[in-house]
């Protein structure tokens, strides 16, 4: 049974529903930085936090680099590109 009470589920409600859908432009040359810049995942962590600071959005260093090399997976879509930049963005 789901506890309405729970924070944990208030927080993921709260980050899912005041995410903005960002474009897919902006999503693939994301990703293209990503694969492209030879860095290590402190340095993507960085262009991924970066990317979401820009954005008036925030996320923890560790975050950053779990969604860093999520978003470097062969055949990532735009989708889900979208869904971890989701999964960790954090409203400032």
């Amino acid at each position: 049974m789901d506890d309405l009470n729970d924070p944990k589920d208030v927080l993921r409600k709260d980050v899912t529903l005041g995410i903005e859908k960002f474009s897919p432009s902006d999503l693939l040359t994301l990703r293209s930085e990503l694969l492209q810049s030879g860095v290590d995942s402190f340095q993507a962590a960085e262009i991924v936090a970066n990317f979401l600071t820009g954005r008036g959005y925030g996320c923890s260093p560790l975050e950053a680099r779990n969604v860093a090399s999520n978003i470097e997976i062969p055949g990532a879509t735009t989708e889900h590109i979208q869904a971890q930049l989701e999964s960790v963005a954090r409203i400032m």
